[in-house]
């Protein structure tokens, strides 16, 4: 057993200098290319983008998301001494209902097939 532990100590002693890096300026690297262009009829609009207005009231951050038409759709309460949550528009109506987090898990589809 001490064979080994010796051995071992022998070669970590001369894997050292092996494993030290070259004295020296680091190898001259060249810059990165410029991003191409976004492609046509993807650029940005910051008319679309959604606004958001940041309010601070009776010690809580209160985030109201608006649509690019002003509709509230979504609002992120920070109470100072609990956890965050939302008041979501769900169906477009007015009414907010309260999620803890934004993770919605699985969802029944809502969707009209017949109507009469």
């Amino acid at each position: 057993m001490r064979l080994t532990a010796a051995a071992f100590l022998a070669l970590l002693a001369l894997a050292g200098p092996a494993l030290a890096q070259p004295a020296g300026a680091p190898p001259a690297l060249e810059p990165l290319p410029p991003p191409p262009p976004p492609t046509p009829g993807f650029d940005m609009d910051p008319a679309l983008e959604p606004q958001v207005t940041i309010r601070r009231r009776d010690g809580a951050v209160i985030e109201e998301f608006r649509t690019p038409g002003g509709r509230i759709y979504m609002i992120r309460v920070i109470p100072e001494n609990a956890p965050p949550y939302f008041l979501i528009d769900e169906t477009g109506d007015g009414k907010f209902s309260r999620q803890d987090s934004l993770d919605m898990g699985v969802r029944t589809p809502r969707w009209v097939i017949f109507s009469w």
